[in-house]
């Protein structure tokens, strides 16, 4: 017996073992649930989060997604798609237009008077299918993270509280959504595929300023553009000219590409446009055999105002000032076309090589200052200047306060941007889409323009479309509308 003892505590001590030993840490059991809930509410929003919604003559399928910045994708397929920034926060709203109802829009096309109430029928539909998203929305989410959370942890309690989490960041997300809210996205509208080539769904720029003042207006105008569009089987609509507006077609540095030529026919077709502006560098070298690029300007059927560029000679501006419907402006030199009164001054610089010529910056601003002395001048004879055209941003900014608009080039990307003492500085890209430059980079620069519109009475700008086209061997497009922020 006493041996037996013995053995008995000779046998080492058995450890209990902490049960909370083998638990992960703390950040990652966290980093662990957030990533089940966001995962589990994404998957659950792809599976059941849609609704079908019938919207006016539409319908439509409403659905949120996992989104960086927000906003609102409507796809109109086949014809491309339109997007609006109404909001930020990490959702963003897709409503797919799946089909439009035969006998709907049938009936509005045979009785146009129905279009009328067509905004307050619109505006009841997106709120009821609103309405429905939201609540589908939430019994996907949580029962998407619910699940998921259940097939990860096995734990009921782990499981609820990955639901909660789910439907508490919905909501966070749908409160900043809601504080964020921008009804007059629908005023700034961009458009990819082929309705960035249907200047009809953009809608007419007096209207759209003074007309309509909600989102549901605004979605109603879009819901009947959208309906005609879909009537039309060979050609789009035409753009609605409207007598109170007037069209400026603003390109530049075209650098001898011949493909410009043909979209700025089609675009001053599309658009009604009144008269093009060009800020410069049409040409590459300036030299005299390559004058027959500029022929096809005399058949745009519009008046055409130039300033030389820095790759535009004395050579090029002579040709081009022989043509009828060709303004050249230089030293500041003013001209009414269409109504707008011009003004502009060619490039101080030539220099087709892309080399620096002595001078520099200094040489622009010269030629700003000379440009800007100009303007005053118009303006006490009482001829003031609506739109100065420069070719390079140096100078054009010499004119702040001179003038309400100033046009620009030569950077090869757009830009806008509102000068200190009033000015707006419109700097356009490539409408050559930077000529043979374009196969010396990675990718290929877009061919852009933009349409600018303009009161015929006060002649102020109302607002512009930039346009912009995908570059060498690409085939996207893509149309955003501004509004002047002041």
């Amino acid at each position: 017996m006493a041996r037996a003892r013995t053995r008995a505590q000779a046998r080492p001590p058995v450890l209990e073992l902490d049960p909370q030993a083998h638990e992960p840490p703390a950040w990652s059991r966290v980093l662990g649930l957030t990533a089940v809930v966001l995962l589990g509410a994404w998957l659950g929003l792809l599976i059941v989060g849609n609704v079908r919604a019938q919207v006016g003559p539409m319908d439509t399928t409403m659905t949120l997604r996992p989104s960086l910045s927000g906003g609102t994708k409507i796809n109109v397929s086949p014809l491309g798609a339109l997007y609006l920034d109404t909001h930020n926060g990490p959702v963003r709203l897709d409503v797919n237009v799946d089909q439009l109802d035969p006998v709907r829009s049938q009936a509005l096309v045979d009785h146009p008077e129905r279009l009328a109430g067509l905004q307050d029928e619109v505006a009841h539909d997106v709120e009821h299918g609103t309405l429905d998203l939201a609540e589908r929305s939430c019994v996907a989410v949580v029962a998407g993270a619910t699940a998921l959370g259940l097939a990860v942890y096995r734990r009921p309690r782990r499981a609820l509280a990955a639901g909660g989490l789910a439907l508490g960041l919905l909501a966070t997300s749908g409160a900043t959504a809601y504080a964020t809210w921008n009804p007059n996205a629908v005023l700034e509208p961009r458009f990819s595929g082929l309705l960035s080539s249907a200047p009809a769904v953009v809608g007419n720029a007096r209207s759209i300023v003074t007309d309509f003042d909600t989102y549901q207006k605004e979605l109603a105008r879009l819901v009947t553009n959208v309906t005609k569009l879909y009537d039309v089987t060979s050609t789009l609509p035409a753009y609605s000219p409207d007598p109170a507006t007037l069209r400026v077609l603003h390109v530049s540095d075209i650098h001898l590409n011949p493909a410009s030529w043909k979209i700025i026919a089609s675009l001053v077709q599309q658009y009604k446009v009144n008269v093009i502006v060009d800020s410069g560098d049409t040409m590459d070298h300036g030299t005299a055999a390559e004058n027959g690029f500029l022929d096809p300007v005399e058949d745009l059927g519009v008046p055409y105002v130039w300033v030389r560029g820095n790759h535009d000679s004395a050579v090029t501006q002579r040709y081009l000032a022989r043509m009828k419907n060709v303004h050249v402006l230089d030293d500041g030199r003013a001209e009414t076309v269409a109504g707008l009164r011009f003004a502009g001054i060619g490039d101080p610089q030539f220099t087709p090589d892309r080399s620096t010529v002595p001078g520099g910056d200094a040489a622009e601003e010269q030629a700003g200052d000379r440009l800007a002395t100009a303007l005053r001048e118009q303006r006490a004879a009482g001829t003031p200047v609506d739109v100065a055209i420069a070719h390079e941003p140096t100078a054009a900014r010499m004119t702040d306060g001179e003038v309400p608009l100033v046009l620009a080039g030569h950077l090869h990307h757009e830009q806008t941007e509102l000068l200190p003492h009033g000015t707006r500085l419109r700097v356009e890209g490539s409408t050559g889409g930077s000529g043979l430059r374009a196969v010396e980079r990675k990718y290929p620069d877009p061919v852009e323009a933009s349409i600018l519109y303009f009161d015929r009475d006060t002649h102020r700008l109302q607002a512009w479309d930039e346009i912009k086209l995908g570059g060498l061997g690409q085939t996207t497009a893509e149309v955003s509308r501004h509004l002047p922020t002041t």
